[in-house]
């Protein structure tokens, strides 16, 4: 298959798939319906993985010319005007290296979704869903119109919705959801008006033109800055985090496609691909690298004191987004992508692998698990390589990636980037400083959830004989590794999360990502100092008090990290509580007001109808006599109208 077919195809076939989904029959009490949604579903994500490495090993695919006339390859889909908006898509390297994280992810899903979901009655909507939101993040990384890849950005906020809802079951399902959309939906208005005053300037929707226009310095840096604010939604970046960890509602591979593959991902493919544009604008970078200076030490220190599982994962994908935006605030996208594929494999399996043990237990709470190892050893060791790779233990593929974005920073503290030095020495210390804690609370995670004895037992016995994992199941009486649809998207995962980091050694993936060669210096000597003071601490905790959580040495501080730094309770006094105290004075006016205006106009309306109906009514002789003293009086305003 040609490129020219393969990369329309990409984004098309999850999409097509999605929408058939969506209108199945019920068949014969939903299972028929189900099983070929399930195969719908894997089909799908099946034939969009192999277009994505048919991209990949393409040897005549560009990366240094992106921007060879794609155009060629597209249609018209609308004319605004001077505006042609087409379908065409841009896929180069970096773009073929996204589109395999985000379908190798999505097959897996599907796989393990079969299994997590077996007796869900809404299976075939999801499965829909997945193939929904897996095709719009790919017309986000292929499209080269930037109205198309807005279609994309879109559909992705709508699909997070439903699926973060799924399970109606819980409580906090619905509000999470609604949260996202909302939190999203916030930066999502900056980002709407970033790309329209772009285009507007640039008279083109058409990704290259668009990097290519002279634009005047405030009207670049005003847009790039507005598009920043999409990106912090959609990314999970400070100040608009907070969505991320109350997303956990949702099941979780929904969880591992968020985190891993989609929606965060997209923000910072989005900067890397408008990248060009950021160089020219200092003051756009200095506020990215602040912002992912913050977002870095949040999700980090946040998820120090969690006991859900689920939201340890969960902080420590804000954590690690933020060293793919400092990267490419620093002046490094090749380093902020490399860090994307790698996060892709390893937060992937970690999310996976929680979801194993959730269903294994039935309990989210590390502080009711303990002693699983044994039973569970296969999860064990995907807990092992995932979070080996999530706190940089070489030589396992985060080491190599966070490596790249740790030098990159360094590098730019020296000046002569197009960020300033005080910006690259905020983003290089708040990444050094999480290489530390991240280390320290993946050692606890293990430990809290692996070593030590049970801590599922309550005055009934056993927790996990009566329990219920977010996915619906009471839990077996023993725990024991997953199903062979659950177990073997974890061993297949744990490949690319040990080994993908070695890529950085092949030349031409270092060529066609623009990589630096990897550095094993002095550079390193201090990151793996702070690794090793970090997971020793966390240990020395352990073994001081055997059972007891690490966490506790934080005293306060705890439920303070815990919480967030208490960000939604600021979010919820100063923009929430206005906003709600705003709309009701507003729908106070327009019921008490505006309504009682338009009744007012009603009721007169029909009053002054009742007395011409009347006056219709009367004897024909006085309404012959009312006719002519309206004509006389008539002739006599225009008699006066004409001498005055």
């Amino acid at each position: 298959m040609s490129i020219d077919v393969a990369g329309p195809l990409l984004p098309l076939v999850p999409l097509i798939v999605g929408l058939i989904g969506l209108v199945l029959p019920p068949g014969d009490g939903g299972r028929a319906r189900r099983r070929l949604a399930a195969g719908l579903g894997v089909a799908g994500a099946a034939v969009a993985c192999l277009l994505a490495f048919r991209l990949v090993l393409d040897p005549a695919q560009p990366s240094t010319d992106p921007f060879s006339d794609p155009w060629d390859t597209g249609f018209p889909l609308a004319d605004f005007g001077y505006l042609e908006v087409r379908f065409s898509t841009l896929v180069d390297a970096a773009a073929a290296y996204v589109a395999v994280a985000v379908t190798v992810v999505a097959l897996f899903v599907q796989i393990y979704s079969i299994a997590y979901l077996h007796d869900d009655r809404r299976y075939a909507p999801y499965a829909a869903q997945i193939s929904l939101f897996t095709g719009a993040m790919l017309l986000v990384v292929t499209s080269s119109d930037l109205i198309l890849m807005l279609f994309g950005w879109e559909v992705m906020g709508a699909c997070s919705y439903l699926l973060i809802g799924h399970d109606r079951r819980l409580p906090e399902a619905p509000a999470a959801a609604v949260k996202a959309f909302l939190v999203t939906r916030v930066g999502d208005v900056g980002f709407l008006l970033g790309i329209a005053v772009l285009i507007a300037d640039a008279d083109s929707t058409y990704l290259g033109d668009v990097l290519t226009h002279d634009y005047s310095a405030v009207t670049l840096t005003a847009a790039l800055l507005l598009i920043l604010a999409g990106v912090a939604g959609k990314s999970a970046q400070f100040p608009l985090h907070t969505w991320l960890p109350d997303a956990m509602a949702g099941p979780t591979p929904i969880s591992a496609l968020i985190h891993a593959a989609t929606m965060v991902a997209a923000g910072v493919y989005v900067v890397f691909r408008l990248y060009p544009l950021y160089r020219q604008s200092p003051a756009a970078l200095a506020t990215l690298a602040v912002m992912a200076a913050i977002t870095i030490l949040i999700g980090a220190l946040s998820a120090m004191a969690q006991d859900d599982l689920k939201r340890v994962l969960a902080w420590s994908t804000v954590s690690q987004i933020g060293y793919m935006t400092g990267a490419l605030a620093v002046g490094s996208p090749a380093a902020a992508l490399f860090h994307l594929l790698t996060h892709a494999a390893f937060k992937a399996l970690l999310f996976l692998a929680a979801g194993a043990v959730i269903h294994a237990v039935g309990t989210n709470l590390m502080s009711r698990m303990g002693g699983l190892r044994t039973h569970m050893p296969v999860t064990f060791w995907s807990f092992v390589i995932g979070l080996g790779a999530l706190a940089s233990v070489p030589p396992l593929s985060g080491f190599w990636s966070k490596e790249n974005v740790l030098t990159a920073a360094a590098h730019a503290t020296e000046g002569g980037e197009t960020a300033p030095a005080w910006a690259a020495w905020v983003v290089w210390l708040a990444a050094l400083l999480s290489v530390g804690i991240t280390a320290w609370y993946a050692t606890r995670l293990l430990l809290r959830t692996f070593f030590g004895v049970s801590r599922a037992y309550g005055p009934d016995g056993p927790d996990w004989e009566i329990g219920f994992g977010d996915g619906g199941y009471r839990a077996p009486a023993v725990p024991h590794d997953p199903p062979a649809l659950m177990r073997w998207p974890l061993i297949l995962l744990a490949i690319p999360a040990a080994l993908l980091g070695l890529a950085a050694f092949a030349p031409g993936f270092r060529t066609a990502l623009e990589l630096e060669d990897p550095h094993l210096g002095v550079t390193v000597a201090l990151p793996m100092l702070l690794l090793a003071a970090g997971a020793g601490t966390a240990w020395w905790l352990w073994r001081a008090a055997p059972g007891a959580d690490p966490a506790l040495v934080l005293g306060r501080a705890e439920p303070f990290l815990a919480a967030g730094f208490r960000l939604d309770e600021v979010q919820n006094r100063f923009v929430v509580r206005p906003v709600k105290a705003l709309a009701r004075v507003v729908t106070a006016f327009d019921t008490n007001d505006v309504d009682a205006v338009v009744m007012a106009t009603g009721t007169g309306t029909r009053s002054a109808g009742e007395l011409l109906k009347q006056a219709h009514r009367r004897p024909l002789p006085a309404a012959a006599v009312a006719v002519c003293a309206a004509a006389l009086v008539l002739g006599a305003v225009a008699w006066w109208g004409a001498v005055a």
